[in-house]
């Protein structure tokens, strides 16, 4: 029997099914823990993992213990430090639905990248390219229909609605970023 390899479209759709958790850095110690860099507001999440996709690879989690800022996991799949080490750079990512639960309101940052903007009235805007925090509140990265960035804040009196499944956010810009050119 012949696999063939997926198709561009079967690889996006399946790297849209995942949430990416953490890069493996550098191996720690001599018995095959491999530091975790978090890449996710939950780092309390990796001590309920019993697997996780690392790269393209499946792999089950032997022991994770935390260590300064980094996670320290040990992958049953590679048990010495010389094998491990192979992993370092590799994305560890889970299936979306695995993903911890959010507040009302509350929105992953992959979710609002990449959603059309329009104006209370309807009228396209751009679209969302990155997610800025700021400390006081988050700021949406926009580029708007002529190519430019505009800086959308986050809050309730500018952005009037987010629907992820219309894939769009609705906002009402203050009239100096309307006329900011």
């Amino acid at each position: 029997m012949i696999k063939s390899s997926p198709s561009a479209a079967e690889k996006k759709k399946h790297q849209s099914d995942r949430v990416t958790i953490g890069r493996v850095g550098a191996a720690q110690g001599i018995h095959g823990e491999m530091r975790i860099i978090p890449l996710t507001d939950f780092p309390e999440r990796f001590q309920e993992l019993k697997e996780v996709t690392v790269g393209d690879e499946l792999l089950h989690i032997e022991s994770c213990r935390h260590h300064k800022n980094f996670i320290l996991l040990k992958f049953r799949e590679y048990p010495v430090r010389e094998d491990a080490m192979a992993l370092t750079g590799r994305m560890l990512t889970v299936a979306r639905e695995d993903a911890v639960p959010l507040k009302e309101g509350e929105y992953y940052t992959f979710d609002i990248i990449g959603l059309k903007v329009v104006d209370e009235h309807g009228m396209p805007l751009g679209t969302i390219t990155n997610v800025l925090r700021t400390g006081a509140n988050d700021v949406y990265q926009m580029e708007d229909v002529d190519g430019k960035d505009v800086l959308i804040p986050a809050l309730k009196s500018v952005v009037k609605e987010i629907d992820l499944p219309k894939g769009r956010m609705v906002v009402a810009l203050p009239e100096e970023l309307i006329d900011a050119d």
